[in-house]
């Protein structure tokens, strides 16, 4: 009776936390995770126990404890340093047209200018 009644995993969790650390560390898609945190197709396995313990708190949990473990030894230094030199502006940020500015027979930089006629000439003395 102690047995569970369904199929019998064909993943270990141990290979499942394995590709989620492998694939948070390289950045890359969930469909590269290689073949040894798996068998066929395990990409789909890993993303659905990242995604159950996302929403149930479980990763949050488990970070909680490290800092609280790594704390109680002094590993953990709370000092935070911000430096304005690495934030960067979205590429959309820059450069955007203002209304009113620039048109299509007007591109930005150039400054419409009068027609000259006759009557607006200087005369010749």
């Amino acid at each position: 009776m102690g047995k569970k009644a369904g199929r019998p995993r064909t993943w270990t969790r141990r290979q499942l936390i394995d590709g989620i650390r492998w694939r948070t560390r390289a950045g890359t898609p969930w469909r590269d995770v290689p073949e040894r945190y798996g068998w066929y197709g395990p990409w789909d396995r890993i993303y659905d126990l990242f995604r159950r313990w996302q929403r149930d708190g479980t990763w949050k949990r488990i970070m909680e404890q490290l800092q609280v473990q790594a704390e109680a030894q002094g590993l953990i230094t709370w000092d935070v340093s911000v430096d304005s030199t690495v934030c960067r502006a979205h590429q959309h940020a820059a450069g955007a047209r203002k209304k009113g500015i620039c048109s299509a027979s007007h591109p930005a930089g150039s400054t419409p200018s009068r027609t000259t006629t006759a009557s607006d000439a200087p005369e010749a003395v």
